[in-house]
């Protein structure tokens, strides 16, 4: 099936759906994206990804066209095109086509595209198996709290993590974990306390994080937003991470590390059935 994309108020296509090679997030990655989940033909989590999209456009200057209701017609209508019933909406704004130019140019049309991808969320294979990891040194910029599309180094995490038999990367800073590629990371200490990176410049802004936090302390867990190191990760009763699409999923060995049993322990299972629950209750 051919997917039907929407670039710029048109709906294409896949095939037909083109941007100028003098567009900024092409040339800059001058460009912000946002992805939001779909589980039975209804948006996940999209409050928040809609806050933070604006936020991120914010940072960067750069105007949306588009209102918070047009937006939300217009994810509603790509489910609806694409018969899609479960996976996810990429989102992406640039700042548009200029000539070639280090400053921001004073008059330029932001470009817009949306596409969708067919993939298993609720039934991924590694909520059962959870997923290997290792470290790898954070030489990102700055400002990870924006939402960019400045992916290269998350990818050559990946690609490191993968070429040494791991399923993906955590990144580490001055000896602490900030996040995965693509991903927030937690830990459960062998006392039951949930541990994740206090938000700063230093990571994304989890809508799948914040909504964990909240359903954790929901049900008494007690939760430490701090930095950990790879130690004490290692040491940890349990580890997971977070994402829009990957919810809650078990870390089971760190650098070859086997955490726990080797297996998703009972708070990460319990974190996922809870937010599992919640987000298809609030699913619109």
């Amino acid at each position: 099936m051919t997917r039907t994309v929407y670039l710029n108020g048109e709906w294409l296509p896949e095939a037909d759906a083109k941007v100028s090679v003098f567009d900024r997030g092409f040339l800059f990655a001058d460009a912000i994206y946002e992805v939001t989940a779909v589980v039975g033909g209804k948006l996940i989590d999209y409050a928040g990804h809609s806050h933070r999209l604006r936020n991120s456009l914010a940072e960067l200057g750069i105007q949306c066209p588009l209102s918070a209701e047009q937006l939300l017609a217009i994810h509603r209508d790509i489910v609806r095109r694409n018969e899609l019933n479960e996976g996810l909406i990429y989102m992406q704004v640039s700042r548009g086509p200029a000539d070639r130019d280090f400053a921001y140019p004073s008059k330029v049309e932001p470009t817009i595209v949306l596409f969708t991808q067919a993939k298993p969320v609720l039934d991924n294979p590694r909520r059962e198996t959870g997923i290997t990891i290792v470290t790898v040194a954070d030489w990102r910029w700055h400002r990870r709290d924006i939402k960019t599309v400045q992916l290269l180094f998350p990818s050559m995490a990946k690609m490191e993590a993968l070429q040494r038999g791991a399923d993906d990367a955590w990144l580490v800073e001055d000896g602490f974990v900030t996040e995965g590629s693509a991903a927030t990371a937690h830990i459960v200490t062998q006392s039951g306390v949930l541990v994740t990176r206090p938000l700063s410049h230093a990571i994304l802004h989890g809508i799948t994080r914040a909504n964990i936090i909240e359903l954790a302390r929901g049900v008494g867990i007690t939760v430490e937003e701090r930095a950990f190191t790879v130690e004490e990760a290692q040491n940890a009763a349990e580890a997971f991470i977070t994402s829009a699409t990957n919810f809650a999923t078990a870390v089971v060995k760190i650098d070859g590390t086997i955490i726990g049993n080797g297996k998703p322990g009972p708070i990460t299972r319990k974190m996922r059935a809870l937010y599992v629950e919640s987000c298809l209750a609030t699913a619109i």
